[in-house]
Formats: C-alpha cells, structure tokens, sequence
C-alpha cells in the first residue's frame, strides 16, 4: 500500500469497500479468486482459495474443540446431577436428625470426593455423634461472630476462607485446607467442605449443584428443628 500512488491508494480503498458491500462478487469470477495470493507468516503466499481452505480447516478444529467441551462438560453436569439426586433421596430416607448428617457427610466423602467436611449446627440433640465433623453450636449464630456477615447474606462462599473462619471450622486441620466452599443450611447451621487442593473450589466457579446440595440439606435438618 505503501508503493502505491494516493490515487492508487484511493482506488484500493474503493475497491476494498465494493468487495465488502458485495461478498459475493467472486462468484461471478471465479478465475480471480485463482489469481488472487494472500501472504502468509511463513512459507510463499497462498491462493485466496487455499487460504479460505486453511481458514474453514481451523474453525472446523476450533468448533470441534469447543463441542467437545461442551460434551465433557455435559457428562460432568449429568454426573454430579445423579449424586445430588442420590444425597437427596438418602435424606428423604433419613428417620433421626443423626442419621441425617451423617448420611450427609458419607455421601459428600465417598460420592463427591471430598477431603474434609464439616456440619455446623445451631441446635443440640444429645442423639448427635461425637465427630470431628460435627460442631454444634447451641447458643446459635451469636457464639459464631466471624461468620456473621456470611450468614446475613446467605451466598455461598467459595475460595480461600480467612484464617479465622478457616480455624473455627477445620480447628488443628485448619491448616491443610487449601480452598473450600461455605454454604448456609437455612437457619439451621452451615456447611464447609475444605480441600487440600488449592483449585478444587475458587470465587469463579458454579454453585448451582452447591446450593443444592444446601437446600436439601436445609429441608432434611429442618424437620428436626427443635425437637
């Protein structure tokens, strides 16, 4: 372009925006679109049809890729929807508030592959079992301050806790959870599964399985709110 005269210049501009006003004027050519060479990054130049070949060739890879995400992404979602299907009829199947959390917990261990889980509740049952994932918290949200702003809004909270969050729930442990998830179980208590994996969970991911799993959980330990 730089060789070229201005009225050269004016006359390629013209003729550029002709061809982008009328894509298909090489139909009516064909022997041009023979004629015409494209330079390349590398190597001699190509044909412009050989080079609208090459240009299908990498969006026909790049659709391709995409769809097989889209795919593997589709079995995940399946997958993890069959889990969450199972927890819930396993609470459903539950007869004691014991028996819930627990079930919550074995579920979330061996179907979900979680590294720690802990179950925080805001109401005493003597039933409930000596376990190191189970905290119970009679006195309710006030004896928990450092999860106060959490509990007003309810969202889940994925990523790295702060320590103090992450020393209340996880005690000595508190320190092999490189990420994990917070959720609210309604007003009943809430949920924390930690990871040793720093990427398992992260502020950017999908919580709509998380949530979930939490108002399944919500309904199942609220029949036995109370009692």
């Amino acid at each position: 372009m730089s060789e070229l005269s201005v009225r050269d210049g004016l006359n390629a501009m013209e003729v550029a925006s002709y061809l982008r006003r009328n894509t298909d004027f090489l139909k009516e050519f064909p022997d041009l679109a023979m004629l015409l060479r494209l330079p390349r990054e590398q190597g001699p130049a190509a044909s412009l049809a050989s080079y609208q070949l090459e240009v299908l060739r990498d969006k026909n890879n790049e659709y391709s890729r995409r769809l097989h995400d889209l795919i593997e992404i589709a079995h995940e979602n399946e997958t993890l929807m069959v889990r969450v299907h199972t927890l819930t009829l396993a609470l459903m199947r539950a007869n004691s508030l014991a028996d819930t959390v627990t079930r919550v917990v074995a579920s979330l261990t061996e179907d979900f592959h979680t590294d720690l889980v802990r179950i925080v509740l805001f109401d005493s049952d003597p039933n409930l079992p000596a376990a190191d994932w189970l905290l119970v918290e009679a006195d309710g949200r006030n004896s928990m301050p450092a999860f106060a702003e959490f509990l007003k809004r309810g969202e889940p909270l994925c990523g790295r806790l702060q320590q103090d969050k992450l020393d209340a729930l996880f005690g000595d442990r508190a320190n092999e959870v490189q990420s994990a998830v917070l959720l609210s179980i309604g007003d009943v208590g809430m949920l924390a599964i930690g990871s040793l994996d720093s990427n398992r969970f992260h502020p950017g991911m999908g919580t709509v399985f998380l949530r979930l799993i939490a108002e399944a959980m919500s309904a199942a330990v609220g029949r036995y709110a109370g009692d």
